[in-house]
């Protein structure tokens, strides 16, 4: 074994996650879950499997993740999701690595798939991230979704050999389910962050990702399950800044409201 622990985090992945597991097992003799109110056996399963199971409260994506991290046994942290199994080569590559620089990063090539086919084109083509680091200096944003590593000036980023399968979505509806799900993560989110001009980002931006992600990514060769992504991703930028504008203006109101009647209180004091 290396002196890397691998964090996942969990919600109903009983399907998925002996696999992960069984996968990662190669990898590392420290494999945590932090499990977010599963209702399946997800935990029961990875416990099976000789891994450490903590029940957490959901904070969101990043900060659960960095909740693994603190509980890790190594410093070295391999970020894994239930819906990715690392191939052999990855897993010999990561086996003959030193482990001597803590500023290292180690960015990875991900196979993405929809149903059983891969994905080569598009968003979802060509993909790479960083997931392997030490937890000295790297940790996860405190983003509920669209989590980021934050890397050090002095980060020095290499890419491993092999890569991670990516098992996204089954189907078409499972796909618009995951969008919906983000959407409404993404909204809190920019909400959070006072996020403005969104007139423009909800005509523009749907448009705009479609363009990129369907044509200049060249998503259509990707033929149907391409043009699926790309009008899926579409209706999920346009979902959340919609949603975004309607919540803007319902506090707007509340806070107008609020305005007015203080301003009635003090002229009747």
């Amino acid at each position: 074994m290396i002196p890397v622990s691998i964090v996942i985090i969990t919600k109903n992945e009983a399907a998925l996650i002996a696999n992960c597991i069984t996968a990662c097992k190669p990898i590392s003799d420290d494999i945590i879950i932090i499990d977010n109110d599963s209702t399946d056996y997800t935990p029961k399963i990875a416990e099976s499997l000789g891994c450490r199971v903590f029940l957490e409260n959901w904070d969101g994506y990043g900060a659960n993740k960095n909740k693994g991290g603190l509980l890790a046994k190594y410093d070295w942290i391999l970020s894994i999701d239930a819906d990715e199994i690392p191939d052999a080569e990855l897993i010999t590559a990561l086996h003959q690595l030193s482990f001597n620089d803590s500023k290292v990063v180690y960015d990875i090539k991900f196979k993405t798939y929809f149903g059983k086919k891969i994905i080569q084109y598009g968003s979802w083509g060509n993909n790479h991230k960083i997931r392997l680091f030490n937890r000295i200096h790297v940790k996860w944003s405190n983003s509920k979704v669209h989590e980021t590593l934050l890397l050090p000036n002095f980060t020095n980023i290499k890419r491993l050999k092999g890569h991670i399968d990516h098992f996204t979505v089954q189907s078409v509806q499972e796909f618009y389910q995951k969008a919906n799900h983000y959407a409404n993560l993404s909204t809190e989110q920019y909400l959070i962050n006072n996020k403005k001009n969104v007139f423009l980002k909800l005509y523009l931006s749907p448009i705009f990702g479609f363009i990129k992600n369907y044509i200049i990514r060249l998503g259509f060769l990707d033929g149907a399950e391409g043009l699926d992504i790309a009008l899926i991703t579409y209706k999920n930028t346009w979902s959340k800044y919609y949603r975004l504008k309607q919540l803007q203006r319902k506090l707007d109101s509340l806070s107008t409201k609020t305005h007015i009647i203080k301003d009635f209180d003090m002229e009747y004091k």
